[in-house]
């Protein structure tokens, strides 16, 4: 038997990202401050399920949602009796209201069980309301659910379970009945908010505008936001917004960085990532432990002894020899990469050569692992 350690770096997959200048919308670099969707929240019950719901006398809280839910229809059931009923499931609710939803649009609704159902597929949720972040009512839930997972047991206990069958979704599932707040149309001006902050994309996005529709009528207020002007009336106010968001323009570049993914063993290294003059040798130790075991035996007419098998253990050590490269000062990433295939690394190896290089400060980029 032969166990072998590396001493070195997991082998990472490098992916050298390079961008050219070019022309991007407005629309997909930024949005207007105000204008985004709202979380809602719910619980309810899903009736209906094949003997997969919660066992109730773990959830009590099914059982109270239960008999709540029977008194406001007639039917009273004792204090001293809880019904065992295993096609109910208690659950929680969630769903996005979109920007300018009105009473009557359908959203789509998430569903997740929250007791010890073991399967949702088949159940049918009862109407329930969907509340926002000030308890206040938005939309009414209901509707047959469409779950993506599947589990089956048997009954010596064994079980299989195909992705998540605790939890579903409702397309459509839900009926907005009062729009959410918003304050577009309410101010003279318009904000908008860079989803990437940059004082560049800032100041050129302000240009576009200004050269567009006239100076002065957007200003930069930081890296993140532009101020523009804007008429009250609703029907300009929309088609002016819809000028804007199509106007053109060349994004700021990013900053030089280097990203490692340690789960997925990949890396991302930008074009304007750059290192100071360097020399960087880089090798493997490989040790290497063989086991062979023996038998001994005790000698002829010995008394009291026994036969046993004694481990051996052989060990060599291996030293790959590398060449010794040399960076010169401002180098780019695609020298980099070519003086890392000259001398024959493998593509993990230059991440523990970039993490030297940080450690040397010689590295003019940042080095982030996710």
């Amino acid at each position: 038997m032969s166990t072998r350690f590396g001493f070195g770096l997991v082998l990472l997959a490098a992916l050298c990202v390079s961008q050219a200048a070019y022309a991007e919308r407005i629309k997909d670099l930024a949005q207007i401050a105000g204008v985004r969707s709202n979380q809602l929240v719910g619980y309810g019950l899903v009736v209906g399920l094949d003997g997969t719901g919660d066992q109730t006398t773990q959830t009590p809280f099914t059982i109270q949602s239960i008999k709540s839910m029977l008194a406001q229809f007639g039917v009273t059931i004792p204090p001293n009796v809880n019904p065992q009923l295993k096609n109910v499931a208690a659950v929680s609710l969630h769903a996005d209201l979109p920007p300018f939803a009105k009473p009557g649009q359908r959203i789509d609704v998430t569903v997740a069980s929250l007791g010890n159902a073991k399967s949702l597929r088949g159940g049918s949720l009862l109407m329930a309301p969907l509340k926002g972040a000030d308890n206040q009512i938005y939309a009414i839930a209901q509707g047959n659910l469409v779950v993506g997972g599947f589990g089956a047991s048997g009954n010596d206990g064994s079980r299989i379970t195909v992705n998540i069958p605790s939890a579903g979704r409702i397309p459509g599932g839900a009926t907005v009945e009062r729009p959410a707040p918003t304050s577009f149309g309410e101010e003279h001006s318009l904000v908008l908010n860079l989803f990437s902050p940059d004082f560049t994309t800032a100041h050129r996005l302000a240009g576009a505008i200004n050269e567009k529709i006239g100076m002065g009528t957007a200003a930069p207020v930081d890296g993140s936001s532009i101020r523009i002007q804007a008429p009250r009336d609703a029907g300009q106010r929309v088609a002016y917004v819809s000028m804007i968001e199509n106007l053109t323009l060349e994004p700021g570049e990013g900053s030089a960085r280097v990203v490692v993914n340690s789960r997925t063993g990949t890396v991302v290294i930008g074009r304007h990532v750059r290192v100071t003059s360097a020399a960087v040798t880089h090798g493997s130790l490989t040790v290497t432990i063989t086991e062979k075991p023996t038998v001994s035996q005790p000698a002829p007419l010995s008394a009291g002894g026994s036969t046993v098998v004694v481990p051996t253990s052989d060990v060599e050590v291996a030293e790959e020899k590398r060449k010794m490269f040399l960076f010169d000062p401002g180098i780019s990433l695609g020298e980099i990469v070519r003086a890392v295939n000259n001398v024959g690394a493998a593509p993990g190896d230059l991440v523990a050569i970039l993490e030297a290089l940080k450690e040397a400060g010689a590295l003019r980029a940042q080095l982030v692992v996710i």
